[in-house]
C-alpha cells in the first residue's frame, strides 16, 4: 500500500490515466498482468494489486530508468519516507486469508 498526500487524489488518478505508454510497456515486458490499484477516498491509502510471470524478471524493473523516473514524478504527490523523496513509503501487505 501507498498513500496519496492529502488533497492530491484526484491528481493521482490523472496521472494514472493514461500512464505513460513507455511505463505501460516497461510493466509488459517485465511481466506483469492484470494490475489494479485501489484508492480509499476518506484516507488517501492505496492498494496495489499485480500479478507476475517471474520474480527474477519482476526484480529487474527497479533498475528501469523509466521506472525511476515515474516513480521521482509520482513522489510529488505521495507520502515518503523522511529523506528519500525519490518514492513514495510502501506498506507491504501480508496475505492472512485465500480463496480459489
Amino acid at each position: 500500500m501507498i498513500r496519496v498526500r492529502p488533497g492530491y487524489s484526484k491528481e493521482y488518478k490523472k496521472r494514472h490515466n493514461p500512464i505513460w505508454p513507455e511505463l505501460y510497456r516497461e510493466l509488459k515486458e517485465h511481466g506483469i498482468a492484470n494490475y489494479s490499484i485501489y484508492l480509499h477516498n476518506d484516507t488517501g491509502y492505496l492498494f496495489g494489486y499485480y500479478e507476475i510471470e517471474d520474480e527474477e524478471l519482476f526484480s529487474k524493473l527497479a533498475a528501469s530508468s523509466v521506472m525511476q523516473r515515474w516513480w521521482r514524478y509520482m513522489a510529488e504527490i505521495l507520502e515518503c519516507d523522511e529523506g528519500n523523496m525519490e518514492k513514495g513509503r510502501e506498506e507491504i501487505l501480508h496475505e492472512v486469508f485465500h480463496l480459489d
